[in-house]
């Protein structure tokens, strides 16, 4: 009889975590690359002693497992390996880049037949492109290194045969890599059963792990592993493991069987689930097996006969037991495989099932392949449907691929999106349409698990996200009923939608197209009736009318700001949810989401949380019916858009790639409009033609009250607001709303001053009004809408008006300003102090630069795809030439970009001496020539020298009609004298040639020359990363780069956290912050990154903070620049996971309170000042005046300790503290040795 188990809600992540945490001593992990929640999970349980059922959090031998971070996905493989070789059961957990950095430890550990397991969410490994989410292509590249490998199909699955993968392991000695589709499977919320951990205990061989801990390496019994052998014994040495692998299967079996004794399931190492008297049949494993199911379900049911059979046992891979698997009657199989493997006949399985088929003499079965999910592209019935169409032909195609549109290779099978409704009767699905940021995915992780763990309904949660950090658009795809959901693609036809932002209305994303005939869409907005009539697009009004949708809004917006919430609106809409959608009593329904917002908030503090009680109770009734007018079911389509200006290349992907991807419409896009950008270049500039307008209040300027200090663009994240130096011209040309007033400053008294906003484009941060040192303040945060007259003002200034001549100096703050910036409307957080920091560099050396980019917030916020920030000159058209390699690696790929083109120009370099050294080449070319190699290594003069020699280089070029003409003349034969009739014979033989130019010494040298000037001009290479990448994972690369003495420059943004996957510690965080994987506070200080830097002796190194001072800043990027060897800039950087008390609102002033109570120190060290005899050493910060402890404990991350271990907190503090203040003392000591 099988055994009752709770059940609760949760992702397939915490169902591994579950698991896995009762088979665990130590878990050796590395938190990125990408992010991996199933360790941090574990770390939280094993802290705090409490596991998903509220029990104490232990292993099978009543211990809590150690957890440990590594620097990097290979340095936590050879931690599991060693500990594994120590005696103790350790696990990993991983995917995609991370999985590829353990793959030679893997090799290792099956070699030794060490019984580890490793977790992975299975997930794209970047190639022409970064992507985060799910296939196969990580664990396919890791069938080479003797690891068993085991797949999940759902959540169930996880939580039941993520037990088998350690029970095997144990017994058989053989590895495990136990993986999951990620995303899809590892993120989506089901309600399971749960195991219980004596449960498992039943099932452990311990005479296995008795064994396992005798055969440890221990000097009580001293070995030898690890071993040299050379080509005479390796061989047969390999092959001594098979007896290994031969019984492994039937170990995995009999795991198996001991969970289906328990739990009356039926797990095999192959499982059918079809017709028993199938002709066609679909072979996968993943999360598609479940949509296969639906399909299966329905086609059966009307007469047809297909099947599934579902892998879970990949390698080692067993021939017989497929073939058992598959019934008598089938003719067709098709292979489904969620990879791309270039070149190959097919894809790994599909070649592993046709090896199988023939060896167990099923060859008669026609087999083809297909390749799905790329990326985490979505699989819906309607691309099964089509697979079992194809297979229907009398010859379906051999390979194939579904999902998406190849108008290119013709590969894609047709598919209807008019499909049968496969889903479980009665199933309601919700979808919610949220900004990044703004709390919708939370609070619907908390609707779900709510709905799942208080009713006997069956949940479904997943949430599908766009490239931007926040202010990016955010869809939450919820499915409950009364019926077991096998769904896991997304929701197209819904009972209800929410839009949380009103922009997305006015955008025209076709939201209410998913809504079922009769359903309910609720709108978040400020609108009354009218304004509603006002922004709806023609083509919803229609929908709506003619569908009877059932139409309502909601002023979560004012609610929010009342309540003290600002942008936060998530509970105040979770709640209408809830009464709109009746799951559950009133009182039943406030009781549990405040129950939910306590969990969620309270290391916010008890404010926050008791403003989100409100919220919820706000929320509930507040919401208003609108009465659809008759008139809406024939509302005409407003004109189209007007013709975009700009770089034809950027306006044409703008159009065809960045539109429908902005509108959540991407997976339409076919393969074709792709192909000109196939190796995954786009054009810069993108992001200027997005216009998101997702700000509620945008900064209003002053005219009256502005000093003209133009500190408010300086901090700007976005780009939005910018000064101009008007002409009378200018001004006269400019639209209706343009504000001016006459310009201060010396070399400026002819123009009119204007500070421009653009409405649309700007996040409504804040962080503008917050600095703003004018009397009164010259701005305020306004209503968006009442701003939108000055979206023409900014577009006229940034299309037309330039930087003036003989203005104040571009390398101080206010000069600096006037210069375009050339990273603008990213997707980075609205306040974030990175893009300021990058912004400003852009302004002084964008027109030269490369930026080789660290994966993280930067690359993110830097680098999605077909919506570029970094941008061109306007009247140069250059830019940042920007790349992004990996996480690991930025440093050396950075490095690697500083040497191409230093080769480059050293080539083009020793071709100008040759030239110069032509007796008979042009004065003037030679004059420029030198003129360019005396600057060569400037980057201040160079720009200017390589303009002027480019164009003596063009004018010094003769063209064979040029020559011919000039030889034929008096003046050529008086030049030449006796040679000019050879010298004309010779140029006509070049005509006839088909040559058009002069192929002297000097000309040639001169087109040769001129072929590459694009790098004549001194470049300025710069290496962008996080504290992440700089601290931890690339720090071996950094330190290499530096040492190599060469002129690169490195900039960190240093948040002391990882940001952009959630906040886990990382050598940069301080001594008693709390973090991801520091869950009880950091006990141990901060790497001191700038002072292994300045060791060197040669490497230039500053640490700056743009709040605390402006002028610092600018002066030590201006320093590095100029620098002719390595630099290192490290920028402080406050972040949404520090929880700065206002909100990123005082991103900029946080950083001058950081500096005041000694929490950040700035500095700058010259290497050149000591060559002239002066101290290289220069402390910027002033001795602190705040006090330390009063300034962390107004930040999060660091108050949070407190409420949760408030003795802890204080020791913690005061070492801090005293930390901070002993490293001030030793700072000043460092300036007397340098004097």
């Amino acid at each position: 009889m099988a055994i009752k188990r709770p059940k609760l809600s949760m992702d397939g992540n915490t169902a591994a975590a579950h698991v896995s945490y009762a088979f665990t001593e130590v878990a050796a992990i590395y938190p990125i690359t990408p992010s991996s929640p199933m360790a941090e999970i574990t770390d939280t349980w094993s802290a705090t002693d409490k596991n998903l059922l509220g029990k104490p959090a232990r292993n099978i031998f009543g211990e809590r497992v150690k957890m440990i971070e590594m620097q990097s996905e290979a340095g936590a493989a050879g931690a599991v390996h060693g500990s594994l070789a120590a005696g103790a059961l350790t696990t990993t957990y991983t995917a995609s880049q991370g999985l590829l950095l353990m793959i030679p430890n893997m090799y290792k550990m099956a070699g030794e037949l060490l019984p580890g397991v490793i977790h992975v969410s299975a997930r794209c490994v970047a190639s022409h492109a970064l992507n985060i989410f799910g296939d196969h292509s990580d664990v396919y590249a890791c069938r080479q290194t003797g690891y068993a490998m085991l797949c999940e199909t759902n959540q169930q699955e996880i939580m039941d045969l993520g037990a088998v993968a350690h029970l095997a392991a144990i017994e058989g000695r053989v590895p495990v890599l136990n993986f999951f589709d990620g995303f899809r499977t590892s993120h989506e919320i089901q309600k399971i059963d749960v195991w219980d951990i004596d449960d498992l205990k039943d099932m452990v061989n311990w005479d296995a792990i008795k064994a396992f801990r005798a055969r440890a390496l221990n000097p009580d019994h001293p070995v030898l592993r690890g071993s040299a052998e050379n080509g005479d014994i390796f061989f047969q040495h390999r092959e001594a493991c098979n007896t290994y692998y031969d019984k492994f299967p039937a170990i995995v079996e009999k795991y198996m069987n001991k969970v289906n004794e328990k739990l009356g399931t039926d797990y095999r190492l192959f499982n059918y689930y079809g017709a028993p008297d199938a002709e066609r049949v679909i072979v996968a494993m993943g999360s598609v097996c479940d949509v296969a199911e639906e399909v299966i379900d329905y086609l059966n049911a009307h007469g047809e006969k297909v099947g599934l059979v579902k892998v879970r046992l990949y390698r080692p891979f067993c021939a017989d037991k497929l073939a058992e698997a598959i019934p008598a009657s089938v003719k067709k199989i098709a292979v489904l495989d969620r990879t791309k493997e270039p070149g190959a006949l097919g894809e790994p399985l599909y070649l592993d099932v046709v090896a199988a088929l023939s060896r167990e003499g099923r060859g008669n079965i026609e087999v083809v392949g297909g390749r799905y999910g790329l990326g985490s592209k979505d699989t819906p019935p309607a691309s099964v449907f089509a697979v079992y169409t194809e297979l229907a032909k009398a010859e379906p195609k051999r390979q194939f691929t579904i999902g998406i549109v190849d108008d290119v290779t013709n590969l894609s099978l047709p598919e209807d999106k008019n499909c049968p409704n496969t889903a479980a009767e009665g199933t309601i699905e919700c979808k919610f349409w949220g900004l990044g940021g703004d709390g919708t995915v939370g609070a619907n992780k908390n609707s779900i698990k709510i709905i799942g763990d208080h009713t006997d309904k069956y949940v479904q949660a997943y949430f599908q996200y766009d490239s931007k950090k926040t202010g990016g658009v955010t869809i939450s795809h919820l499915r409950f009923g009364d019926k077991p959901i096998r769904a896991p693609y997304y929701i197209n036809k819904a009972d209800f939608v929410a839009c949380h932002n009103p922009s997305y209305v006015i955008k025209g994303y076709k939201m209410v197209n998913d809504v079922k005939p009769g359903g309910v869409f609720m709108i978040n907005c400020q609108w009354t009736p009218e304004e509603l009539d006002h922004h709806m697009p023609a083509e919803a009004k229609r929908y709506i009318a003619k569908n009877n949708i059932q139409l309502y809004t909601i002023n979560a917006i004012d609610k929010a700001i009342e309540i003290g919430l600002g942008k936060r609106t998530n509970t105040i809409l979770q709640s209408a949810f809830f009464a709109l959608a009746g799951v559950l009593p009133k009182e039943d329904a406030l009781k549990f989401m405040k129950e939910a917002a306590y969990k969620s908030f309270a290391k916010k503090g008890d404010a926050i949380v008791e403003m989100n009680y409100k919220a919820i109770d706000a929320g509930f009734d507040a919401f208003v019916k609108i009465d659809v007018p008759a008139s809406w079911a024939d509302a005409n389509d407003a004109e189209g858009d007007h013709e975009l200006a700009g770089n034809p290349a950027t306006v044409k992907m703008v159009k065809e790639i960045l539109f429908p991807v902005d509108k959540m419409d991407g997976d339409s896009l076919p393969v074709s409009a792709f192909v000109d950008h196939v190796d995954g270049q786009f054009e810069q500039g993108a992001s200027a033609y997005e216009k998101r307008g997702v700000a509620v209040s945008v900064p209003e300027w002053d005219v009256t009250k502005c000093i003209q200090c133009n500190q408010c663009a300086y901090v700007c994240p976005h780009a939005t607001i910018r000064p101009f130096a008007f002409s009378a011209e200018e001004v006269a040309a400019a639209p209706a709303a343009l504000k001016v007033k006459p310009m201060t400053g010396k070399g400026c008294e002819n123009y009119q001053f204007g500070m421009t906003v653009s409405p649309l484009d700007c996040m409504g941060c804040g962080v503008c009004v917050d600095v703003c040192p004018a009397p009164g303040k010259a701005l305020k945060m306004m209503p968006q809408e009442s701003q939108l007259a000055q979206q023409e003002v900014f577009d006229y200034a940034v299309a037309n008006v330039g930087k003036k001549e003989g203005m104040m100096a571009e390398t101080t703050v206010k000069g600096s300003q006037f210069n375009q910036p050339l990273l603008e409307f990213s997707g980075s957080c609205a306040g974030c102090a990175e893009t300021s920091y990058a912004r400003l560099i852009t302004q002084l050396y964008g027109e030269r630069m490369y930026i080789s980019n660290a994966t993280g917030c930067s690359s993110i916020w830097g680098g999605p795809a077909a919506t570029s920030p970094y941008t061109r000159n306007r009247l140069s058209g250059k830019g940042p030439a920007w790349a992004n390699s990996l996480f690991e690696d930025n440093a050396e790929h950075g490095f690697g970009m500083y040497l191409g083109q230093k080769t480059i120009r050293e080539s083009l370099a020793d071709k100008t001496r040759a030239l110069i050294a032509v007796e008979y080449a042009l004065p003037d070319l030679k004059a420029a020539a030198q003129e360019w190699l005396d600057t060569m290594e400037d980057g201040k003069l160079n720009p200017a020298a390589a303009d002027k020699y480019i164009a003596a280089l063009e004018n010094g070029v003769l063209t064979v009609e040029e020559g011919i003409t000039f030889l034929e003349s008096a003046e050529g034969k008086a030049k030449f004298g006796d040679n000019a009739a050879s010298m004309l014979e010779h140029m006509k033989s070049l005509k006839a040639a088909g040559k058009a130019t002069c192929d002297c010494e000097a000309c040639t040298l001169a087109a040769e020359i001129l072929e590459q000037k694009q790098y004549l001009a001194k470049k300025s290479v710069w290496i962008f990363g996080g504290d992440g990448w700089a601290y931890d994972i690339g720090f071996g690369g950094l330190d290499h780069v530096l040492a190599s003495g060469e002129d690169v420059n490195v900039m960190v943004f240093d948040t002391e956290v990882y940001s952009n996957t959630g906040g886990q510690a990382s050598k940069a965080s301080q001594i008693g912050q709390v973090a991801q994987f520091a869950a009880a506070g950091k006990a141990i200080g901060k790497k001191n990154l700038a002072e292994i830097a300045m060791s060197y002796g040669y490497v230039y190194v500053a640490q700056i903070a743009m709040g605390a001072d402006k002028n610092q800043t600018i002066k030590a990027i201006t320093e590095a620049e100029s620098y002719h060897g390595p630099s290192l800039i490290i920028g402080y950087a406050p972040c949404e996971m520090h929880g700065v008390k206002g909100g990123m609102t005082n991103c900029q002033n946080e950083m001058k309170r950081a500096v005041e109570a000694g929490y950040w120190n700035m500095f700058r060290f010259d290497p050149r000042k000591k060559a002239e005899g002066k101290n290289p050493f220069t402390i910027d910060s002033k001795a602190p005046t705040a006090d330390y402890k009063e300034f962390i404990e107004s930040e999060t991350r660091y108050s949070r300790l407190q409420r949760a271990f408030p003795e802890r907190a204080q020791v913690l503090f005061d070492k801090a503290a005293d930390a901070a203040k002993d490293r001030y003392e030793y700072l000043g000591k460092l300036a007397k040795l340098y004097e």
